[in-house]
């Protein structure tokens, strides 16, 4: 199962997932996808995808949060920063050589 919320804070979006984000998972994400990634949706300068709640990742639900992280860049002003990204993300990311373009999200505050 797969949850996820949009929190607004100041200067600052945080989309929150909750659960596995895998091929099992993900038809209500990418159906729901334009109710929390609309520029409307997402008019504060900073974009945070929160993946601390992520139990599970596999190479579908990778694949959809690089579309995801990929859109979000498209976005004028925006800094966009992957929160918590669990090491099953690090590791798919590496094996499809990614690891560079991933980390560029990775907040390490």
């Amino acid at each position: 199962m797969l949850n996820w919320d949009l929190i607004q804070n100041n200067d600052k979006i945080a989309l929150q997932f909750f659960g596995e984000l895998s091929r099992n998972t993900l038809l209500p994400l990418w159906q729901q996808r334009a109710s929390f990634l609309s520029e409307a949706k997402l008019n504060q300068p900073i974009i945070e995808w929160d993946l601390s709640g992520v139990t599970r990742i596999d190479s579908a639900g990778f694949a959809l949060l690089c579309d995801f992280l990929h859109d979000s860049q498209q976005l004028p002003n925006k800094t966009i920063r992957l929160v918590n990204p669990p090491q099953q993300l690090l590791t798919l990311a590496d094996l499809v050589n990614l690891s560079d373009w991933i980390a560029t999200f990775i907040d390490h505050h």
